[in-house]
């Protein structure tokens, strides 16, 4: 048989194919039919021509064909009996792309900031052939290649995807593809600044959170210390506070993996704390006075130390400073020194901190003394040192002074010299010395001043004891004067009993020590002959050593 159809069919559209054959046998069992189409919506209709214009049999098949007809084939076929005898038709459907979808890469896992991702769009037919692609994000228009490659992957990449392929016929659009970037980032409301008290939200959060396939487990950490832990991806302040100031970051985890956020710094504004102010006296090498006041603030204070009322120094701007003033300023601090402080120097001190949120005031009283007490070359010195102590007064040069010097609050002497001298000083010396400065205005005694003399220890006591009654107990003991304290140790021929330090203990259940300053006592319970012998004390300290012994007989 014979075809004839059109070389492509338009999808939609009905068309017809014609078979014939050129001959006609009306008694005869010849059948001819078409084959392979889909008798639901297509029409056979056949037609035999016998007369003197011709002769002929014809059968037309008319249908509307699919996308899914594309090349498939059907046959017009002839047959008598067993005998047969077809011809072949390809149908070429034409239409616009069909089935099309987005496949993502990869399409497993967690995909993380700066991962590769590919996005290619599909399509399961087209005739005639795909002319072009179009992508769109969350529906605007991004790219026009067949695959969407995306090198390194970005927070803001998150979003929805499909794509559109053309031909001459019309377009295929897929459905949208979700590429989720796993990416953690935490967010504060209102601000990463907030003043105290201020209710505070941090958020931790991944791009799709709310519409992410399965549940998400929060970590929290504050200056990289574990905090919390669980559902919930907020952390929430109902009213801040300062101790709440810090780094704070957290880790968002599902069943593919982790992501930490980047750490963001929660700052906690409020007014000042009440200020610390010190006063300091400093006489050895002059007379000096320090006052110094620190705060604890956000912002940074402005703080300024006043004298009686009146303003000596501010750390913002300079003042008009007194030549014996010096001013130092640093983050919520100043320092103000008083040099050749006087009575005069006396007085109220106050310190004023003020910020954007508040203000915040200390004061104290500063009592300067008239008189001082200088010890030279040092006020611990060893022992044969010649020492001087200098008392210090503040009165007319002009005016005879008279010094009257005390030890450990008895008094010594009183004279018109400013001066204390020990040639060669010992031991029995040291103790707290006071002066006290008299003139025609009245008098003013110094503060007490320890004066440490070091010395070797002097020759040891050591003294020796039995006791017979309920038990035989003997008792041996050592003390020492010396300054350092002194490190004793107890032996007995070669072997050591007992010491003070740096000794192990006494292995013999019988010996007891009982250790004090510059002081060692042994009791040795049920004397036995061979703890007779003579025992000798060695005490020792930085600045020499003595010994002493003593016979014990049971």
């Amino acid at each position: 048989p014979s075809v004839i159809s059109s070389e492509e069919q338009t999808e939609g559209q009905r068309s017809t194919l014609e078979c014939s054959t050129p001959y006609v046998c009306p008694w005869s069992d010849i059948v001819l039919h078409w084959e392979g189409y889909d008798p639901q919506v297509s029409e056979v209709s056949s037609h035999v021509q016998l007369d003197t214009s011709g002769v002929g049999h014809q059968v037309n098949l008319t249908s509307s064909f699919s996308w899914k007809d594309h090349s498939k084939k059907l046959l017009c076929e002839v047959s008598h009996g067993s005998r047969k005898a077809s011809t072949e038709v390809v149908l070429r459907v034409r239409h616009a792309p069909k089935d099309t979808r987005v496949s993502l890469s990869p399409s497993s896992g967690n995909i993380g900031v700066g991962d590769a991702v590919t996005l290619s769009c599909e399509v399961a037919s087209s005739h005639p052939p795909v002319a072009g692609y179009h992508w769109y994000k969350d529906g605007v228009a991004m790219g026009t290649e067949r695959v969407l490659a995306l090198q390194s992957v970005r927070r803001e990449d998150h979003g929805q995807y499909h794509c559109e392929a053309r031909n001459a016929l019309g377009a295929g659009v897929s459905p949208p593809v979700t590429l989720r970037v796993f990416s953690a980032e935490i967010s504060a409301s209102p601000a990463t600044e907030v003043r105290e008290g201020t209710a505070t939200t941090l958020s931790c959060d991944v791009p799709g959170r709310e519409g992410h396939p399965e549940e998400l487990t929060y970590t929290w950490y504050k200056n990289g210390m574990w905090l919390k832990e669980g559902p919930t991806h907020t952390l929430f302040f109902p009213a801040v506070a300062a101790s709440d100031a810090g780094y704070y970051s957290c880790q968002v985890a599902n069943s593919q993996g982790n992501d930490t956020a980047q750490a963001i710094s929660l700052s906690v504004t409020y007014p000042p704390r009440i200020p610390t102010l010190t006063l300091f006296q400093e006489t050895q090498g002059g007379r000096l006075v320090i006052i110094r006041c620190t705060v604890d603030s956000h912002p940074p204070a402005t703080l300024a130390i006043d004298h009686d009322g009146t303003v000596l120094a501010t750390s913002s701007a300079q003042v008009a400073l007194h030549q014996r003033l010096g001013v130092t300023a640093s983050r919520n601090s100043l320092r103000l020194e008083i040099r050749d402080a006087g009575p005069r120097d006396g007085g109220k001190y106050g310190c004023t901190a003020s910020n954007v949120h508040g203000n915040a005031s200390a004061t104290k009283v500063l009592v300067i003394r008239a008189a001082e007490l200088l010890i030279q070359p040092s006020a611990e010195v060893p022992e044969g040192t010649a020492v001087t102590l200098t008392c210090v007064g503040t009165g007319d040069k002009e005016e005879e002074l008279l010094y009257t010097w005390y030890r450990n609050s008895r008094r010594l002497q009183e004279s018109s010299f400013p001066t204390l001298e020990f040639p060669s000083v010992r031991g029995d010396d040291a103790g707290a010395f006071q002066c006290q400065v008299r003139s025609r205005n009245g008098s003013d005694t110094s503060e007490a001043v320890p004066l440490r003399v070091l010395y070797p220890p002097r020759q040891p006591v050591l003294s020796s004891f039995l006791q017979s009654q309920g038990g035989r107990l003997g008792i041996i003991q050592c003390s020492v004067e010396s300054d350092p304290e002194s490190s004793l140790t107890l032996r007995r021929g070669d072997n050591v009993i007992a010491c003070t330090r740096g000794c192990p203990q006494a292995t013999n259940p019988r010996v007891h020590v009982t250790r004090s300053y510059n002081s060692l006592k042994v009791e040795i319970r049920h004397v036995v002959v061979e703890d007779e012998g003579i025992y000798v004390c060695q005490a020792g300290n930085t600045q020499g050593s003595a010994r002493a012994a003593v016979d014990f007989w049971a």
